[in-house]
């Protein structure tokens, strides 16, 4: 067994027992099939009032320009599917943002994993990226064979769905090498049919800027009128497109106790919804992702959905 073999099995089972999902290794090297992509996408605006993704982009292409002298992509998955859920009669909040803030549980447990790696195999050098930075986690978590790019563009995974996170630690060690999945999603465009704004405007090809998610998240200005009435009740984010999906029947409830929501927010009516203070809001979302949209922002979402 040679250490490349060796290596890639301790880290892959070290990142087993910190609760990920599952881990894929690629080689640290250009993408060469997701450059037109971005680029057909930047150059159609696909990305709305997210002007920070036509920064670095030669360095979301190739790791090897954020992490000088890597050679290997570490790619991990971590489930946030929720064995609760909101009230029936509430206005509706993207399951990953039920609990802690994933930035903070996933950048701890990929700082644990480097410094085991750093015990375990001596110097080596790299960075942990979750979503932060410009890294394509979804090319990259494909490549090393963790699941493939559905046609609503998230990462699909036979027997778990897509109800996770992905991560990288981009390092300076050569391991052995994953190799792509196949794509299942067939002839089936359930999540095309179901999206209530037509984002997905065509199998794999999803407009950020008519998005659910981009208009109660990222946009700062007021909502588009036209849109008025096809929100179907999300206020921050969207899972549409996740919820019809079947291979989320094969959904299981993750064993994150950080990524348990507030007791509070599933009991919540729309009723208490439109009478939120900014004092429950900041007991609700304590350390939630929510924050980023922060109270005025998901004040204006609720009054456009009424």
């Amino acid at each position: 067994m040679d250490n490349r073999n060796k290596y890639t099995q301790i880290i892959k089972a070290e990142a087993k027992r910190l609760g990920f999902l599952s881990c894929g290794i690629s080689k640290a090297e250009f993408l060469e099939e997701e450059a037109p992509r971005l680029e057909a996408y930047l150059n159609n605006n696909m990305n709305g009032e997210m002007r920070y993704m036509e920064n670095h982009f030669d360095k979301r292409l190739d790791p090897t320009l954020l992490v000088e002298g890597s050679k290997s992509v570490v790619s991990l998955l971590l489930n946030y599917y929720p064995s609760e859920f909101q009230n029936e009669d509430s206005y509706k909040l993207s399951k990953y943002a039920y609990g802690t803030d994933y930035h903070f549980v996933i950048k701890d447990k990929l700082k644990s994993l480097l410094q085991f790696i750093q015990e375990e195999i001596g110097e080596v050098e790299g960075r942990a990226f979750v979503d932060s930075a410009p890294v394509l986690d979804k090319a990259w978590a494909a490549k090393s064979g963790l699941g493939w790019v559905g046609k609503h563009t998230l990462l699909l995974t036979k027997n778990v769905g897509s109800f996770y996170f992905i991560a990288e630690l981009i390092i300076d060690l050569e391991l052995e090498y994953d190799h792509a999945t196949t794509d299942h999603c067939g002839t089936c465009t359930k999540c095309i049919d179901a999206c209530p704004t037509e984002a997905i405007t065509e199998p794999y090809v999803v407009d950020g800027s008519k998005c659910i998610s981009y208009f109660t998240i990222e946009l700062k200005e007021n909502l588009p009128t036209e849109f008025k009435g096809k929100f179907d009740d999300w206020m921050f984010g969207c899972d549409i497109c996740q919820d019809v999906c079947p291979w989320n029947r094969f959904s299981k409830s993750h064993n994150e106790p950080l990524f348990n929501p507030h007791p509070d927010l599933l009991e919540m009516t729309k009723k208490d919804w439109e009478e939120i203070t900014e004092d429950t809001f900041r007991k609700v979302f304590k350390k939630s992702a929510v924050k980023r949209t922060k109270y005025a922002g998901l004040t204006r979402n609720i009054e456009f959905l009424k």
